[in-house]
């Protein structure tokens, strides 16, 4: 018999956070809440066998695992992403595509080091905080259909991972101020890589508005919230 496995993930931006829980009996979650109810949410006070951390941030450069090099990630992620002295840059492994994602969590907030102290396992550790490119990257070859696309939208930043197959084709960010731009920068990619909306789903990590769903449905086949 497999074990239950009882599982939170949380996304955390500049304006809030979000999360879901999944257990044996169902899967729970919240609306987009504001950073001071960190400490009031009560689903943070229990524990959990797996605890996923996601930061909405778009300093991230993704480079083969032959080209990695650990002894100056600032070097690799300077070129594409605007980073100081100040940004703390770390690499984590993505096998899926052989590859490892250089990023820095040093976007001006600290809610997502307030989640990681406050939601432990069920060992009260810890879980690191990491890029939510890192979960997109990590799940989009799951998506069923040959054309994977994968987006987040949050803070005025459009998410994007374009699979065919198992083959990666797209991963960046693009500053989008609303979801009108947010569409334009998905069609544009779509475009470039010669896939049509039509015959293909868009699955999204992040809510959507009924708004914002019903304009995608003009152009896709499908629109899903994963």
């Amino acid at each position: 018999m497999s074990q239950n496995i009882d599982r939170i993930s949380i996304q955390v931006g500049l304006s809030g956070y979000s999360f879901k829980i999944q257990t044996a009996d169902e899967i729970k979650t919240s609306p987009w809440m504001s950073a001071e109810r960190i400490f009031s949410t009560p689903e943070f006070l229990n524990r959990y066998d797996e605890v996923g951390i996601s930061v909405f941030t778009p300093k991230f450069t993704l480079v083969p695992e032959q080209f990695n090099d650990h002894s100056d990630m600032v070097g690799m992620l300077a070129p594409v992403a605007d980073v100081d002295g100040n940004d703390e840059v770390m690499t984590v492994s993505v096998p899926e595509f052989d590859a490892v994602l250089v990023y820095s969590n040093t976007i001006g907030e600290t809610l997502s080091r307030a989640v990681s102290e406050t939601v432990l396992d069920k060992e009260g550790n810890k879980t690191r905080p990491l890029p939510e490119m890192y979960y997109m990257l990590r799940s989009v070859l799951n998506l069923p259909d040959y054309n994977k696309i994968l987006a987040s939208y949050m803070d005025g930043v459009l998410y994007l991972v374009i699979a065919q197959g198992r083959s990666l084709l797209l991963c960046n960010s693009f500053q989008a101020p609303d979801f009108t731009t947010a569409q334009y920068f998905i069609f544009l990619a779509m475009k470039n890589l010669q896939l049509n909306p039509e015959v293909s789903t868009i699955c999204f990590r992040t809510p959507l508005s009924e708004e914002d769903e019903m304009s995608l449905y003009r152009y896709f086949k499908n629109v899903e919230q994963v």
